[in-house]
């Protein structure tokens, strides 16, 4: 049957659709226009950086920035083929792409990797998500959570209030607009309350949506937090 459905619809690149071996996949020209982050990362928000991939550094913003999470990693850069993966995800109702992005996410994030850690996705507040239907970043956690066996709590944290887009604001004007926003679900404390957790998102750009989320995450008791995102707005070291 499988034969079949492939001889009728023959896989096809997720960005150019090109023919390619199998599904949810990437023609060559594809993949090689894809910025995937490998080699030494920082150790806090992963942008790529040169050096020694043994090595642990931290990049110029996270130097400056205190990150209120532990480590944290990102699978590409948010740019060329990448940007074109997020935004397909986040706006064209490409919720397939999240099954590829859930295996880049894993790689990403094995150095963060615990026994007993919970994946929980950065939420979106009610009002965006009936606008939206679907939550991108829980759709990449839970394609995680399958990648690397680990408990998934979807709705672990709320988002108490809509903070709008992000696009165009300052870095301090982003800090500013989130502190506060995230708190750890009544009905999911216990799930959370002693666990290290990971937490996912599409793309980190200034990580006050991941500082804000994390600092939910720790006044609800969880052990740790490290991050995790599909991309990371940077530039190329």
């Amino acid at each position: 049957m499988q034969a079949l459905i492939h001889a009728l619809y023959p896989p096809q690149c997720m960005t150019c659709k090109a023919l390619v071996a199998t599904d949810f996949g990437l023609c060559g020209d594809c993949w090689r226009a894809t910025p995937f982050i490998t080699g030494l990362a920082c150790r806090k928000c992963g942008a790529p950086l040169p050096g020694d991939p043994e090595d642990t550094a931290l990049c110029d913003d996270c130097l400056q920035i205190a990150r209120p999470w532990e480590a944290g990693r990102a699978a590409m850069l948010y740019q060329d083929n990448a940007r074109k993966i997020v935004l397909a995800l986040k706006h064209g109702d490409q919720m397939e792409m999240a099954r590829p992005a859930g295996d880049w996410l894993a790689r990403a994030a094995q150095p963060l990797l615990r026994p007993g850690m919970v994946v929980v996705p950065v939420p979106l507040h009610w009002l965006r998500m009936l606008r939206r239907k679907y939550n991108q970043s829980a759709l990449l956690s839970a394609a995680l959570a399958r990648a690397t066996g680990l408990e998934h709590c979807p709705d672990a944290l709320i988002r108490q209030r809509n903070t709008g887009s992000q696009e165009g604001r300052s870095r301090d004007a982003r800090f500013a607009s989130l502190q506060g926003a995230f708190a750890v679900h009544p009905r999911r404390a216990t799930r959370i309350a002693g666990h290290p957790v990971l937490l996912v998102d599409d793309v980190m750009t200034s990580g006050a949506t991941f500082a804000a989320a994390t600092e939910g995450l720790m006044a609800g008791g969880a052990a740790s937090v490290s991050v995790v995102s599909l991309a990371r707005v940077a530039k190329q070291a």
